[in-house]
């Protein structure tokens, strides 16, 4: 098949490419081509800004596509764009949207793709329902076949999946537990995650790509392992030969306390307990199943980023203020005794 992809070196979008030409498929990336140290090799690259549609328009002149699938799009703009690009050149547009959109709060823990989509909290997850609806109406009404993928939190070597950091990412809690400092986990540690390894999520993914059983659904892809918050830690401490010590704080104190907006990734996403039922993936795609454990995961992801320099950026800034919430609430504490 011939296929189109926007993106193509994120999390999510290089594994897929990688998959997909491991495959024996013909793939296009179109890519800006601002981090071509990690496009895959075998992909065609289209050098060209998304958002400079007449830009577009000409690169991709005269081709057609079995599929096009957009990993960067986040608002209905992008979607008008896409639809006006493409509606006359694929036979599939997958667009990747996020299981955060699903209700929260949660009605209940088990998600399956008939899930309300609502979410008061994160103008992220709520943009994402609007693509869909959107999507959805052009389906309908303009007959444009369209698939819709839903990523809960996908990860690869290159990075630790957790919920409380600072604005460069998970590196500086991996510090922290390496000089023996406690870190911050929301809550009490207790309530369930998913975590899905990013090689993982392209087995399905792959899957869907020119599946008409496909056309007009959506689809959650994730692992099947259900983890608490602790023991996410605790794989992550292992992996670095440490001890776990979790401070924990409420998700509505670190949402008000400053600095860091957690309102929506916390409150509106990784505070509430999901278990994702992948049934309907499993259906279309039967080979689907991922193998990648948790701990594995971890360890090769300690083990890649302590290898590679860039992917350890210090946050001296998230680090004061976990040492200030964590100094603050000790006081607080102290003085509540005292009472």
């Amino acid at each position: 098949m011939k296929i189109l992809f926007i993106g193509g070196t994120g999390t999510i979008s290089r594994a897929v490419s990688e998959k997909v030409i491991e495959e024996g498929h013909e793939l296009y990336l179109l890519n800006r081509g601002s981090r071509n140290n990690v496009l895959p090799d075998g992909a065609v690259i289209v050098k060209v800004d998304i958002n400079n549609a007449d830009d577009v328009s000409d690169k991709i002149k005269g081709m057609s596509f079995d599929c096009v699938a957009d990993f960067i799009a986040f608002t209905p703009a992008d979607i008008e764009r896409d639809y006006h690009l493409f509606k006359d050149k694929t036979s599939q547009y997958i667009f990747i949207s996020s299981a955060s959109a699903y209700q929260k709060p949660v009605g209940n823990y088990l998600i399956n793709e008939g899930t309300p989509l609502c979410n008061p909290y994160w103008e992220y997850s709520r943009n994402k329902i609007a693509c869909e609806d959107l999507l959805l109406k052009l389906y309908r009404e303009k007959n444009f076949p369209v698939t819709i993928v839903r990523p809960s939190y996908t990860y690869d070597e290159r990075s630790i999946p957790l919920a409380v950091h600072g604005r460069n990412g998970s590196y500086q809690i991996i510090k922290r537990m390496l000089e023996g400092k406690k870190v911050i986990v929301q809550g009490d540690g207790t309530s369930l995650w998913v975590m899905t390894y990013n090689k993982d999520f392209a087995k399905g993914f792959a899957g869907l790509i020119g599946n008409i059983r496909a056309i007009g659904e959506a689809f959650h892809i994730t692992s099947d392992e259900v983890l608490t918050w602790n023991q996410i830690y605790i794989a992550l401490a292992n992996a670095l030969g440490v001890e776990y010590k979790p401070y924990y704080v409420s998700s509505d104190f670190l949402s008000k306390c400053g600095s860091y907006d957690f309102t929506g990734s916390l409150t509106g996403d990784k505070s509430a307990s999901v278990v994702f039922d992948n049934s309907k993936i499993k259906k279309l795609v039967p080979s689907f199943c991922s193998t990648v454990r948790f701990d594995q995961g971890m360890r090769l992801a300690v083990d890649y980023i302590m290898k590679h320099e860039e992917c350890r950026k210090e946050d001296a800034e998230f680090d004061k203020w976990c040492d200030n919430v964590i100094a603050v609430l000790d006081e607080s504490t102290e003085k509540l005794k005292k009472m």
